[in-house]
């Protein structure tokens, strides 16, 4: 990243892909199919003449990217174990009026998400299920925690790719069109996730109050919060001298900071240099699934894009009302086909791989990425097969179709026609 060599890049990927190759049944059916099948189409192109050398290069070093970027985010997981805060985070986050603490939950799964990424789903729904057990709430009870505090999790998760500079939506639209930043998609993804918290407020502040009711309430904060923040600030500060001094784009600057500033803090703490070695590569490795997703997607969306024709929407971009229409159907296009199963971040390598071109004829990228960061963050809510639902679904027992759909669905079905007016107002 630091020399932008694309020929380094593409080997780096090259590694990952051995790498995933070897874990071969290790990997779970749905990541190695997923894999089986981005290789099966890029090596079918390219025997067909599709797929050049430059297109192959970019394929790989956009594998390696993604694979790195969720396993670098990840190895803040190791340090949910040494912070009392985090264990007890639940207990701290109902503290407080009922009114407010589905947008509290929500604001901070999204402000942790954009440290530890899917780290947040293992450690707020690891941590529910705990407290469940120790507490003995079962029956109705149980099932209103988990619809109340789960859900708001997700929703929260889900507003990642609309704020973080860690998102991957972000990492793959600013890859794609280096001279979009994400200060610019800032603003409107702000404002859209605020509607997104106030609608979800007003469809479960009544479940929650129920729920707080049977909340343990803290004397206290608990050991290490306050140096959880300062950790968080260092990574964040990190990041943004990273991307003043060195040009880096945000994605990059916290691959990199991240991980250094997460070795540092356990070497400072433990002094074991061995033992945190084995830890930190034990967490990438529990990773290889969703590791092995990303990059495979990468490989699909590259693959895709490169054989569809160059002008096929050059037409509709530069028509009235295309640049809506495009934005329109971005939006409607990854919420419904997660809702069968395709992975959001599989379809948005392939429509990012479309912007290029279109940008390249005069059209303006900001209403359809902003379209493409929303149909993101609602595809994340709507897959059944995504692994935030499915982390939600395996730790609260629950079937990943109910929290999809039936604890889901009527949010996405209210927010959508709303969406589309806000894309009304801001596309040209």
């Amino acid at each position: 990243m630091c020399v932008a060599s694309q020929p380094l890049s593409a080997l780096a990927g090259g590694l990952f892909l051995v790498g995933f190759l070897f874990a071969g049944r290790r990997l779970q059916g749905y990541s190695r199919g997923l894999m089986l099948v981005a290789l099966s189409v890029t090596a079918w192109l390219t025997y067909r003449g599709q797929l050049a050398m430059p297109q192959l290069l970019k394929a790989s070093a956009d594998a390696g990217f993604y694979a790195a970027f969720l396993g670098s985010l990840g190895l803040m997981q190791c340090l949910v174990r040494r912070f009392e805060v985090l264990r007890q985070i639940h207990d701290v986050l109902l503290g407080g009026r009922p009114l407010w603490l589905y947008p509290k939950y929500a604001v901070v799964s999204c402000s942790v998400a954009s440290v530890l990424n899917f780290g947040m789903m293992n450690l707020l729904c690891g941590t529910l299920s705990e407290t469940l057990r120790e507490r003995e709430i079962t029956g109705q009870s149980r099932l209103r925690w988990l619809r109340s505090v789960l859900i708001s999790v997700l929703r929260g998760f889900a507003l990642v790719p609309l704020v973080a500079p860690t998102s991957v939506a972000v990492a793959i639209l600013t890859r794609e069109l280096p001279a979009l930043n994400w200060s610019t998609l800032l603003p409107f993804g702000a404002l859209i996730a605020v509607g997104l918290i106030l609608l979800g407020w007003l469809l479960e502040q009544r479940r929650f109050r129920r729920v707080s009711a049977e909340r343990v309430a803290l004397e206290r904060w608990p050991t290490g919060t306050v140096g959880l923040l300062v950790l968080m600030l260092v990574v964040f500060t990190t990041m943004a001298v990273l991307v003043v001094l060195t040009g880096l784009k945000v994605s990059a600057a916290a691959m990199l900071a991240v991980p250094v500033i997460t070795v540092l803090y356990m070497l400072w703490k433990e002094r074991a240099p061995a033992a945190i070695v084995r830890e930190s590569a034990g967490q990438i490795v529990s990773m290889s699934n969703e590791m092995g997703i990303f990059a495979a997607s990468a490989i699909l969306g590259v693959a895709l894009s490169s054989v569809i024709p160059s002008d096929a929407l050059s037409g509709l971009a530069s028509s009235d009302g295309g640049v809506f229409l495009l934005a329109a159907a971005g939006l409607l296009v990854l919420p419904m086909l997660s809702a069968i199963g395709i992975i959001p971040i599989t379809v948005l390598s392939i429509l990012a791989g479309l912007l290029p071109q279109l940008v390249a004829e005069g059209m303006d990228p900001v209403p359809v990425s902003v379209a493409l960061v929303i149909g993101f963050s609602l595809a994340m809510m709507l897959s059944p097969f995504g692994p935030a639902v499915m982390l939600l679904s395996r730790f609260g027992q629950v079937s990943r179709w109910k929290v999809a759909f039936r604890w889901n669905g009527l949010f996405v079905v209210i927010a959508i026609p709303l969406l589309l007016v806000f894309l009304a107002l801001i596309a040209p």
